[in-house]
């Protein structure tokens, strides 16, 4: 009996320090004051190019609309997954139910550590993964091209998600596994960083 309750103790110290372990591991991450003070005022011509670059509308656009309603960014396009589905949210200018209230460097740890200004990590199907490798000046551009564009009134649906996707700190842990600043290809030395425009 003495065994007994010895082993139960040990396994009840080690699920509790497991916890704890995973609860910090899985912290979101903010960028850092180093990278946020490389952020500048933002060029929205520069902006608007980067903008369609990352094809924000793809995802973002009101769905069903053409031409210029894709500029209304009211998100609400279900994107099934075996995970679940995935509604991309409103990210127009709209204050209350979009990002129009985000400063630049909310914009900044979404895009390149996918937390959210309430310090929520934001689900991979926002590929923030891919973002994270962006410049700092790249994002402040994005922000003041967005600020051009028209608010949207409402929320998009919730994402539909099961057990134990549903469960938006465990991200943190993918992110350590997954989530790099680094480039995927390497270029030599001295390689000009190319412009498309």
């Amino acid at each position: 009996m003495r065994l007994l309750k010895k082993l139960v103790g040990a396994a009840l110290v080690l699920g509790a320090a497991g916890a704890v372990a995973g609860w910090v591991l899985s912290a979101p991450v903010r960028l850092d004051t180093e990278t946020l003070a490389q952020l500048g005022p933002g060029d929205a011509a520069r902006g608007k190019r980067i903008f369609y670059a990352g094809g924000c509308t793809s995802c973002h656009a009101k769905p069903g609309s053409q031409g210029d309603a894709r500029l209304q960014l009211a998100g609400g396009l279900e994107l099934k997954t075996p995970f679940g589905t995935f509604v991309p949210p409103n990210i127009s200018q709209d204050a209350k139910d979009g990002i129009g209230a985000w400063s630049v460097e909310d914009l900044a740890n979404a895009m390149m550590k996918g937390v959210s200004p309430s310090g929520e990590h934001f689900y991979p199907a926002f590929p923030y993964a891919s973002y994270a490798r962006m410049k700092p000046a790249d994002i402040a551009d994005l922000h003041a091209f967005m600020k051009t564009l028209p608010a949207v009134a409402g929320k998009a649906p919730a994402n539909s998600l099961g057990f134990p996707f549903n469960i938006r700190r465990g991200i943190g842990l993918w992110k350590r596994l997954y989530l790099s600043d680094q480039p995927v290809v390497s270029f030599p030395e001295g390689t000009p960083d190319p412009v498309m425009a």
